[in-house]
């Protein structure tokens, strides 16, 4: 199995208790990975559990894998608890907190620089489609206006802005959905799911399974297109009069609806309100 989310390595012990032979996991986030190698520590002195840190989204680039096939594949999309929690790496919206939320040493700019740097129609358009944010022009406009007296450095600064356009009864849901498009934008996340996804795929064993577990509506949708077409038989244009496409499906969705959190894993763990998952399987 191929863990491209180590994290905290929750899913990576589930998967070799549940008998898995073999389990490796990537994460671009150092901190994790060293957590979770400590954690699954038993398992590498098995045999069982390697890992490496990287990027999921060139994944099937790592020397580590080179012709690998994996029988799973397994993407838990966002952040990790671990992340939200350290109030240092800048993803929360906690009063004091800095506005980094990088996820790796491959991310280029921090949150600052991006809000600080890119110019009003960029953070229009990252705040309409990352934020699903209808007022998206309106912020980006206040956040020009304010970097102008002062640099944007902490969560207070971004706070600011959405309140003062959004209105003094916007909330914790306004701050974290816009946060979170921040988040996406620094790191790259939905471009990089793009790339990732079909590269996957290809180093899938037949009958392999790829499961992916989405929080954003862009990922979510990203990862149904995706399963779509490589599921249809022809993707050619609907009026084009003879198939030049590949005219056959590569393998078969097996979820027809995103399977969603129960009411009960809710109350146990209120993050995983917003989790979408989705599964494909290769053909065999």
């Amino acid at each position: 199995m191929l863990d491209c989310t180590l994290g905290g390595g929750g899913h990576a012990v589930a998967l070799l208790e549940s008998g898995a032979e073999r389990v490796f996991g990537i994460d671009r986030d150092p901190e994790a990975l060293a957590t979770a190698t400590a954690r699954l520590a038993p398992y590498a002195d098995a045999g069982r559990f390697a890992s490496a840190q990287a990027n999921y989204a060139d994944a099937a680039e790592l020397p580590a894998l080179e012709g690998l096939r994996f029988d799973g594949v397994l993407l838990d999309l966002g952040i990790s608890s671990h992340q939200v929690d350290a109030a240092a790496r800048g993803f929360t919206f906690r009063p004091g907190a800095p506005l980094d939320m990088r996820m790796g040493a491959d991310a280029t700019n921090d949150a600052a620089s991006l809000l600080n740097g890119e110019d009003e129609q960029t953070l229009t358009t990252l705040f309409r489609e990352y934020g699903d944010e209808p007022k998206g022009g309106r912020l980006a406009r206040e956040i020009v206006r304010r970097r102008g007296v002062r640099p944007f450095e902490t969560s207070d600064d971004l706070v600011g802005a959405i309140r003062a356009v959004l209105g003094p009864r916007s909330g914790a849901g306004d701050f974290a959905r816009l946060f979170q498009a921040v988040r996406i934008a620094v790191n790259d996340e939905l471009p990089g799911l793009t790339r990732a996804l079909p590269a996957l795929r290809d180093i899938l064993s037949p009958g392999g399974v790829m499961v992916v577990i989405a929080y954003h509506s862009g990922e979510d949708r990203i990862v149904k297109h995706a399963f779509r077409e490589w599921s249809a038989e022809c993707v050619c244009p609907p009026k084009q009069p003879v198939c030049t496409c590949r005219g056959r499906s590569l393998g078969r969705t097996l979820t027809r609806r995103a399977v969603t959190a129960s009411a009960l894993e809710i109350e146990q763990n209120p993050r995983a309100r917003s989790a979408r998952l989705r599964a494909w399987q290769s053909a065999a």
